[in-house]
C-alpha cells in the first residue's frame, strides 16, 4: 500500500492541474479534533459563527476551540531572490479560493487509513488509528480549472507537498495530532537557504457560550514560548463572564523534527550539520498582531518581509518584551510563526520531511491561582502542557531515543532492523461494550478481547484489569465531560502487586451471552442502580495493563473516547392497549423554565414524555385545543431529536436512551417560545392504534 501511495503521488506530480474541490476533513479518534484541508489550511475559521459544523481545533470536546486558522510557509532564495509560498496568512475570513496568501492548490481528495482492524479504513500501511493523506502544490498561479489568478502569487517556488496526519485514541496520546509534510522541489531551480514553518492564529475560546464577536472575540489571548520543547502556545486571559468555567485549556504548535539528506535536523545536536560546513539548525519563534501596521509587532506584507521574519526569533526583536509582548505583556490577537532552518539547499526533485504537532492541555487548578482570575496559566497546567509536549515528541522520535537520526545499539525495540518512528506502547484492546439503559439503572456488558492483547514494546500479554468511570448529574452543563469522570469500580487480576487484586468474580458471567441484534459474546456484566431518569451520565469502560518495570514501561490504559457512552436512563417502551397499566406521562410536571438541566438558550430546554410506545406520534395542544407541536418517536432511532440540548451537552460518546422517553424543547412547530400555562397532549401508538392522553403545566 505504501509503494502504491508513492506511485500515485509521483503520477500526480507529472499531471497538469485539474480542478480538485477544496475539501476539509477532521480528526475524530482522540479528544483533540483538528480540521485540515487539501489546500494546506488547518482549522475552520467559520466555527466562531457556525458551531454546528466541524470543529477547528477542539479540545477536550467540541466547542472548546483553540485555532482560527494555520498553514505552512516555505521560504528559500531562488536565483538570488527570496520567495515564500504560504498556505495561510492574516485574513479576516480565513481561506478563500484564489485569495492572497492562500497559494497552494489541491491535487487530490483527502483519503483516510487506520491501524484499527475494526475500522472500515484499516490498512497495513497506516501509522496511527486515524491517518489522513493530503496532496497540494503551489505551482498553479491561477485557480485550477478557471482563468482567475491567485492573488499576488506570480512566482511560485514549485513546492509539492504530501501531508500525512496521525492521531491516536489512547488516553495517553489523544491530546495531539502529528503532521508529517514531505516537501519536494518540483521546479527546475535550486532552492538555497531553505526555511519552513507554521503560521498560526491560535485563538482559545468556547464558541458554544461566548457572546463576544469581532475584535473582542480575538483579543483575549496570551502567548508563550517553550524553547526546551520547541513550541509556541496560547491560552485565554481576561475571561468574560460567559467564558469562565467553559474554557480551561492550552492550544499549542510544536516543532518535532526535519529529516534532510539522511540526517536528523536537531538544533540541540548541530554537529552533523556543522561538520559539513553548513549553518547550525535553528528553531525561531515570531509574533505579530493580526494584520497590524503599527510597530513593533507589524505583519510582514511581502515575500522579502516574510522571508526575513522566518529567519529571526522573537528574542532578536528589539522591543521591551518584559512590559509588552506576546508572552509577557497584555492580551491581544497574536499571530504565531514557528520556523526551522536553514537547510543549505534543495535541488530540483529533492525532498525533505518536516514534522510538527498540534498539542492541547487542560487547566489544572493547583491552588496557586484563584479559579476565576481570568487566566488558565497555573504552574500545574504548564506542567501538564510540558508533559504533553514530551509525549508528542517521544511518539515522533520512536526508536531514535537519542535523536541522532541513526538506529544505535539497543534502540531497535521491535527487532526489525529498521529505525521506526511513531512508535507507541499499546494498552490492551478497548473492550467491546454494550450499555442498556433501563428505569433508574444501566446494565453494562463487555467482551473478553482485552485479555489477549500483546504489547508491541514488551511483546508480552500484560493485561491486568478493567476500570469503569462515570460522571455525576449536572457535570454536562460545565462542559469538558470526559475529564469529569470518576472511577467508580475496578476489577483486576489477583495475586500480584498491581491494582486491587479483587479478581473478576463480581462481573464474570457463568456463560457468555449475546443480546438482541448483536452477535458479540459478552463475558462480563455490571449493573448500576439508583440513577436519576432523564439526566445524562457519561460511562467509560477501559482496560489497563501491568506495565513493565524492567523496561521502564508504566501501566497503560485504553482509550477514554473510544468507549465513552452518554447514557439517559428512563422508561422502556410500553405499548398502549385497552388495559394499559402505565399511563403516558410528562416530567418534570409542572415544568419550570429555569430547570436545573436547561442550557442558556431557548432551544436548549427539555421536558420528557415518558412511558411511550416504541413508535408513536405525540401532539401537544393548548388548553383551547390549538395544536402547538407534533413529535414522532421511534425508539430504535431516537437520539434526542427535538431538543438542541443533546447536540450542545451530549457531544461525547455514543448516546444511549432507554427507548420509552422523548425530550421536547418546549417550542412550537415554528420554533416559537410558548407561554406558561396548562397544555394537553395525545400519544398515538403506531403499532396498536390506541391513544393515551394527559396534561402538564409550564410555569416560570
Amino acid at each position: 500500500m505504501r509503494s502504491k501511495l508513492i506511485f500515485i503521488w509521483v503520477m500526480i506530480t507529472h499531471l497538469s492541474y485539474a480542478q480538485v474541490p477544496f475539501t476539509q476533513t477532521s480528526t475524530t479518534v482522540g479528544r483533540l479534533q483538528l480540521t485540515l484541508s487539501n489546500a494546506g489550511t488547518i482549522g475552520r475559521p467559520q466555527v466562531r459563527s457556525n458551531t454546528q459544523g466541524p470543529p477547528s481545533m477542539a479540545f477536550p470536546q467540541k466547542g472548546s476551540e483553540h485555532l482560527f486558522e494555520a498553514g505552512i510557509w516555505i521560504g528559500a532564495i531562488v536565483d538570488g531572490q527570496p520567495l515564500v509560498s504560504t498556505s495561510a496568512v492574516d485574513a479576516s475570513s480565513g481561506y478563500s479560493t484564489g485569495g492572497a496568501g492562500f497559494e497552494f492548490s489541491p491535487l487530490a481528495i483527502p483519503f483516510q487509513r487506520s491501524t484499527l482492524t475494526s475500522s472500515p479504513n484499516f490498512s497495513a500501511s497506516a501509522i496511527s488509528h486515524q491517518d489522513f493523506i493530503f496532496n497540494f502544490s503551489d505551482t498553479a498561479t491561477v485557480v485550477p480549472g478557471t482563468s482567475t489568478p491567485i492573488s499576488g502569487h506570480t512566482q511560485p517556488l514549485g513546492a509539492q507537498i504530501l501531508l500525512e496526519t496521525y492521531a491516536w485514541n489512547f488516553s495517553f496520546a489523544d491530546f495531539f495530532v502529528i503532521l508529517n509534510y514531505k516537501i519536494t522541489n518540483t521546479s527546475n531551480k535550486r532552492w538555497d537557504s531553505v526555511w519552513v514553518g507554521q503560521w498560526s492564529d491560535l485563538v482559545v475560546r468556547n464558541v458554544n457560550v461566548t457572546r463576544q464577536t469581532g475584535t473582542n472575540f480575538f483579543n483575549k489571548g496570551r502567548n508563550g514560548v517553550d524553547r526546551q520543547n520547541k513550541a509556541v502556545y496560547a491560552w485565554l486571559s481576561d475571561l468574560s463572564a460567559d467564558d469562565i468555567d467553559y474554557i480551561n485549556s492550552y492550544g499549542a504548535i510544536q516543532f518535532l523534527g526535519i529529516e534532510y539528506r539522511g540526517m536528523f535536523f536537531n538544533p540541540d545536536k548541530p554537529d552533523t550539520f556543522l561538520q559539513r560546513g553548513w549553518p547550525a539548525p535553528r528553531v525561531n519563534y515570531n509574533f505579530w498582531n493580526f494584520n497590524s501596521v503599527n510597530p513593533p509587532w507589524i505583519t510582514p506584507q511581502n515575500e522579502q518581509e516574510r522571508y526575513n521574519r522566518m529567519k529571526v526569533s522573537v528574542d532578536s526583536v528589539q522591543v521591551n518584551e518584559a512590559s509588552f509582548g506576546p508572552s509577557r505583556g497584555q492580551p491581544n490577537n497574536w499571530i504565531q510563526l514557528i520556523t526551522a532552518g536553514p537547510m543549505i539547499s534543495l535541488e530540483p526533485g529533492e525532498s525533505f520531511n518536516y514534522v510538527i504537532a498540534f498539542v492541547c492541555a487542560n487547566r489544572v487548578n493547583d491552588g496557586s491561582v484563584p479559579v476565576n482570575n481570568g487566566t488558565v496559566s497555573t504552574p500545574a497546567t504548564r506542567s501538564e502542557l510540558t508533559g504533553n509536549f514530551t509525549r508528542a515528541k517521544a511518539t515522533y522520535v520512536g526508536e531514535d531515543v537519542n535523536e541522532n537520526g541513526v538506529l544505535d545499539e539497543g534502540e531497535d525495540a521491535n527487532l526489525n532492523g529498521v529505525m521506526d518512528r511513531y512508535v507507541l506502547p499499546e494498552p490492551p484492546k478497548t473492550p467491546k461494550t454494550k450499555i442498556v439503559a433501563l428505569t433508574n439503572k444501566v446494565e453494562i456488558y463487555w467482551n473478553d478481547d482485552a485479555r489477549e492483547s500483546i504489547d508491541p514494546i514488551s511483546r508480552k500479554k500484560d493485561f491486568e484489569g478493567y476500570r469503569l468511570y462515570r460522571t455525576n448529574i449536572g457535570d454536562d452543563l460545565g462542559g469538558n465531560l470526559i475529564d469529569k469522570r470518576n472511577l467508580i469500580a475496578q476489577w483486576d487480576s489477583a495475586g500480584n502487586t498491581v491494582g486491587f487484586n479483587n479478581g473478576f468474580s463480581q462481573v464474570k458471567l457463568d456463560q457468555p451471552v449475546t443480546l438482541d441484534g448483536d452477535t458479540t459474546k459478552y463475558y462480563y456484566k455490571y449493573t448500576m442502580e439508583n440513577l436519576q431518569n432523564g439526566w445524562q451520565y457519561l460511562f467509560i469502560l477501559t482496560a489497563f495493563d501491568k506495565g513493565d518495570e524492567a523496561i521502564n514501561l508504566p501501566s497503560l490504559e485504553s482509550s477514554f473516547t473510544e468507549n465513552a457512552y452518554s447514557v439517559f436512563t428512563g422508561a422502556t417502551p410500553t405499548a398502549i392497549t385497552e388495559n394499559s397499566e402505565n399511563k403516558v406521562g410528562v416530567y418534570p410536571n409542572p415544568y419550570q423554565t429555569t430547570a436545573a438541566w436547561n442550557g442558556n438558550l431557548s432551544r436548549e430546554r427539555k421536558i420528557y414524555f415518558t412511558n411511550l410506545p416504541s413508535k408513536c406520534t405525540i401532539n401537544i395542544y393548548t388548553s383551547n385545543g390549538d395544536l402547538v407541536a407534533s413529535l414522532r418517536h421511534n425508539s430504535s432511532t431516537y437520539q434526542g431529536d427535538n431538543s438542541q440540548w443533546f447536540s450542545r451537552f451530549a457531544q461525547t460518546g455514543e448516546k444511549v436512551f432507554s427507548g420509552g422517553e422523548h425530550a421536547w424543547d418546549i417550542l412550537s412547530n415554528s420554533k416559537a417560545t410558548i407561554s406558561t400555562g396548562v397544555y394537553l397532549f395525545t400519544v398515538r401508538d403506531e403499532d396498536t392504534g390506541k391513544i393515551d392522553i394527559g396534561k402538564f403545566a409550564i410555569i416560570k
